[in-house]
């Protein structure tokens, strides 16, 4: 794990993108995300979820990677961990999944840094917290934020179904209306980071 209060961010031209195969969604609804959230509760007690930030940088100013689904979703790439599975390794396994080309030997190499944020889902609804309610002693969802750190150059693929923007840190900010609590405060969580932006 990386950690520093440092930040380089490389040009966004420095990295390289393409296609891969289709990722489909297990769930074509939201509702149909939180009925299968609670049948996994009831087999493997609370969701825990990792999630990466990708900065970049545009114009002089931090962007983070999203991926949007159809014209108007957009997520972190990351996911839910297997049962006991160590949240770092996890990130890097779902990062691979959602960015890496096919074969092995193309990974990026992930640079996973701290946890900068946490969120809770205290039933099954689609509210989070950036806090455990005291009242919830079964949270259903626990849902961490890491930074990562990437190289000067990669490739990402991107599956085709799939989009992967660039979105600026000045667009997020308060912005609940269009990607959501969690997405829009990625900007205070990195507000105590200082950002180095290389130019190439």
């Amino acid at each position: 794990m990386v950690s520093s209060a440092i930040v380089n961010t490389y040009p966004l031209s420095s990295y390289t993108f393409g296609t891969k195969e289709h990722k489909m969604e297990k769930d074509t609804s939201v509702a149909d995300r939180l009925a299968r959230m609670k049948v996994n509760y009831m087999k493997e007690g609370v969701r825990t979820s990792v999630e990466g930030i990708l900065l970049v940088q545009e114009h002089n100013h931090p962007h983070i990677l999203l991926l949007q689904i159809g014209n108007t979703f957009c997520k972190l790439p990351g996911g839910r961990l297997k049962p006991g599975e160590n949240e770092i390794e996890g990130l890097k396994r779902k990062l691979s999944s959602k960015l890496a080309a096919n074969p092995p030997a193309n990974q990026p190499n992930w640079k996973i840094g701290e946890c900068v944020a946490t969120w809770w889902r205290p039933n099954f609804e689609t509210i989070m917290y950036p806090y455990c309610p005291p009242h919830i002693t079964k949270p259903k969802e626990c849902k961490k934020l890491y930074l990562v750190h990437l190289s000067e150059r990669e490739y990402f693929a991107v599956p085709k179904n799939l989009k992967l923007l660039a979105v600026p840190l000045f667009e997020l900010y308060d912005n609940v209306q269009r990607y959501g609590p969690v997405i829009s405060t990625i900007p205070q969580q990195l507000s105590r980071l200082q950002f180095n932006m290389i130019h190439q």
